[in-house]
């Protein structure tokens, strides 16, 4: 199907899906766009960021691989098996880190395919499964390490920490636990002066929002948002995305400035293309743009 004639579907079929909630604001999507299915034929889509060249990577777990969208709408696969890879950021190296769960690990994956552990265990004893990450411009690494019993894992295993915790790894390879008190961590996002970092407690149904300080730890633990959310991401406006049943927008004060409605139940999202203004949503079996006023900053 033609994206145009999906386009089109999508507004006879009420899908075009965005609600600005209220139009003082500044408006994000661009002018008469629509959600657009950029993908499908997947098990449950993940994980995407952002090359330096606009390539958006995401991860389709059940299927162990990594998969690459290019703003002329094409998808090839980048990497099969690839440890069961979930959530996905790209370092300065321009590597892309990602989420392995089949070992608990975080790995750094070169464009050349070659992997690299960072980190595997806490404490002398190995990570729940790391789900999702962002890397602060310092290189220091955000984790959060939830439990999601996999079906792929080896019988009998489980839960191998003592919290659903979130971690820091420094900058010198050490990994610190900066939050304890989550019914299940999982999506992140922080902002790009390195100072906050929001954080969904998805059990619980809630964002939470904290300063960061200079040795990773996280101070000034304020409410932010009445959602859960399986990922995250943030505009250059400084407004944060997360993913439920929709894409719901919160502006910096907390405030919900729209919902974008999307086929399937979104997991995560990011801003892609070379001018980071294409909003990617990874949603169960498949992939969908958007093309946005804003720009991204991730």
């Amino acid at each position: 199907m033609s994206r145009i004639l999906t386009s089109i579907l999508f507004l006879v079929i009420g899908f075009s899906g965005v609600c600005q909630k209220n139009q003082n604001k500044v408006q994000l999507i661009d002018n008469d766009a629509t959600v657009i299915k950029a993908g499908g034929g997947y098990k449950f889509t993940e994980g995407p960021s952002v090359a330096p060249d606009g390539r958006v990577f995401f991860t389709d777990q059940p299927n162990d691989k990594i998969d690459v969208w290019k703003e002329d709408g094409t998808i090839t696969t980048f990497l099969q098996p690839s440890d069961r890879s979930n959530g996905t950021y790209f370092n300065k190296k321009g590597e892309l880190v990602a989420c392995a769960d089949l070992h608990n690990r975080l790995v750094a994956i070169s464009m050349d395919k070659q992997i690299r552990i960072l980190t595997e265990n806490f404490n002398g004893k190995p990570l729940n499964a790391p789900n999702d990450l962002w890397i602060a411009p310092n290189g220091g690494i955000y984790i959060s390490d939830p439990y999601y019993h996999r079906e792929y894992w080896e019988p009998g295993r489980k839960e191998l920490q003592d919290v659903r915790g979130v971690y820091y790894l420094n900058p010198e390879g050490k990994l610190i636990r900066v939050i304890a008190d989550y019914k299940q961590p999982n999506g992140l996002i922080g902002t790009p002066d390195g100072k906050t970092l929001y954080v969904s407690d998805i059990n619980d149904g809630k964002i939470w929002k904290y300063s960061i300080n200079s040795d990773g730890t996280l101070s000034n633990k304020t409410f932010f948002a009445p959602e859960g959310s399986d990922g995250m991401t943030i505009d250059l406006q400084g407004n944060v995305y997360l993913t439920n049943k929709v894409v719901s927008v919160f502006n910096p004060e907390g405030q919900n400035i729209a919902r974008i409605e999307v086929p399937e139940q979104p997991s995560n999202v990011c801003f892609g293309g070379r001018k980071r203004n294409i909003l990617f949503i990874t949603a169960r079996t498949s992939v969908y743009t958007l093309k946005m006023k804003v720009k991204g900053v991730n």
